[in-house]
């Protein structure tokens, strides 16, 4: 496996995939055309950047052997951030999924992330 990429994803939201079998993303998913992804270098950033101080949210790992030709490594939308984002044309299977552990807010209202996460 290579290094896993990340995702964020709203407790809810990943409940229903567990049952499901698979995540189809979010709104914001939904009208980009593809689920966002991250690196370890770049989901803190994400988290800060797009879902800060949400509670109940969820850091999801994934093999991205496991995503076929539906990963893309492409520029953030608009240009906004450097460097290549891995971007996923299609749902997320949970088989993919490494682990999903929960992003709880530390005291500064930013998520505390596990360890081995940048």
């Amino acid at each position: 496996m290579n290094a896993p990429i990340y995702t964020l994803v709203r407790g809810a939201d990943w409940r229903a995939a567990k049952t499901v079998g698979a995540y189809c993303g979010s709104a914001d998913d939904t009208r980009d055309g593809f689920l966002h992804f991250s690196t370890a270098e770049q989901v803190r950033d994400s988290a800060r950047k797009h879902r800060a101080g949400e509670r109940d949210l969820w850091l999801v790992a994934v093999d991205p052997e496991a995503l076929g030709a539906a990963l893309r490594w492409e520029p953030a939308s608009g240009g906004r951030r450097p460097g290549l984002f891995p971007h996923l044309y299609g749902p997320l299977p949970v088989s993919a999924v490494v682990s999903a552990v929960p992003l709880p807010l530390g005291g500064d209202g930013q998520h505390t992330f596990p360890d081995g996460v940048p």
